[in-house]
């Protein structure tokens, strides 16, 4: 198994910013309906910035891990940053290649983050 295998397995089975913001000024939650994947987050912000951000889910590997990596990599980072992200990006950040019947599974997080801040000031549960 090579280090980014492991890298996805590692985040997977030990996922960083995990869990929940107590006034989390954003709320939200998106699923891939097609696999079952769920992955909710809280953001905080501070001047457009993210101060913290904590995700919870339930679904495969890739989903999880990536998610896990995304809230590392975006902490930190200004909105508009965020907002520019694309699917190249994230599959720098996984180091693996991501085949086409997983593209949703790995891209789910990065669009939770996106449609979060995108709806900032709406809480959605």
């Amino acid at each position: 198994m090579n280090i980014y295998a492991q890298n996805i397995l590692d985040h997977y089975k030990t996922p960083r910013n995990f869990g929940s913001i107590s006034g989390a000024q954003i709320k939200h939650s998106e699923a891939n309906y097609s696999c079952g994947d769920k992955l909710s987050v809280d953001i905080k912000l501070e001047a457009d910035v993210v101060s913290d951000i904590k995700f919870k889910g339930t679904g495969c590997a890739i989903s999880q891990a990536a998610m896990s990596i995304l809230t590392e990599d975006v902490m930190g980072k200004t909105k508009k940053y965020i907002l520019n992200l694309k699917f190249d990006y994230l599959q720098k950040l996984l180091g693996v290649p991501v085949s086409e019947s997983r593209y949703k599974c790995a891209v789910l997080g990065l669009m939770t983050i996106q449609n979060a801040l995108k709806m900032k000031g709406n809480k959605k549960n």
